[in-house]
């Protein structure tokens, strides 16, 4: 299902569909987008299992037990895409600097400020955290554990487009992370929103509230800070 969230972004609701499926569809559009053909797109879906790893990922962050992983051109490390974690994909044409290239930083903190508020209209407190491998967004330490990330960011740019994006966990199997270092970070954990909120939050309970907050990637946001 396509709908309109604003006369400059189309949103594509995509179900499950299969890594490497979603992945051609990505570059299929980013072309069209880089052409002209195709408007800003965002897809949102659902994978089956299964480990992706960025170009930054060092050989001890696999998987211990030698599960397979699918190994892409997005920038950070690896990661798990499973049911009950939304992804997003937004194939959009960034704003440039001078110079003539987009602001890739700015393009991750407007999607972090996205999440944010998403996860703030459920009840869920998160911010970002200054530091290497930090992208993404994070429920800050507490009584109940340290810092954790319910949202992962990975992002390239090609020709002042961008492909890959971000993944929510709503109420996935948070086991399937223990069996990596999960983006390559050894001192915090990963949550889900099912895990904060005490109750089950569903991929069909979160998707009309990212639909809604979508429009967010295409404001001028001045980044609170430069490092990731």
């Amino acid at each position: 299902m396509t709908s309109i969230v604003s006369p400059a972004l189309a949103v594509r609701r995509a179900g499950t569909v299969e890594y490497l499926t979603a992945w051609d569809e990505q570059r299929r559009l980013h072309a069209g987008v880089v052409e002209g053909s195709e408007p800003n797109t965002v897809l949102l879906l659902e994978h089956p299992s299964v480990y992706t790893a960025g170009k930054l990922t060092e050989p001890w962050e696999r998987p211990f037990d030698g599960t397979p992983v699918v190994d892409v051109d997005r920038g950070g490390k690896i990661t798990w895409h499973g049911p009950g974690q939304l992804v997003g994909y937004p194939i959009l044409r960034l704003p440039v600097q001078r110079g003539g290239l987009a602001d890739v930083v700015a393009h991750v903190r407007r999607t972090e400020q996205m999440l944010i508020d998403v996860c703030a209209e459920l009840g869920v407190a998160t911010t970002r955290i200054k530091g290497n491998n930090r992208s993404g967004v994070w429920v800050r330490e507490d009584d109940r554990g340290p810092d954790r990330k319910v949202a992962a960011i990975g992002i390239r740019v090609a020709r002042n487009v961008s492909l890959h994006g971000f993944a929510l966990n709503c109420d996935p199997d948070m086991t399937r992370f223990a069996n990596i270092v999960p983006c390559g970070i050894t001192d915090a954990s990963v949550t889900s929103l099912t895990a904060e909120l005490g109750r089950d939050v569903t991929v069909a309970e979160v998707l009309p509230l990212i639909e809604r907050h979508l429009p967010t990637l295409l404001t001028t946001l001045t980044p609170p800070f430069r490092n990731s």
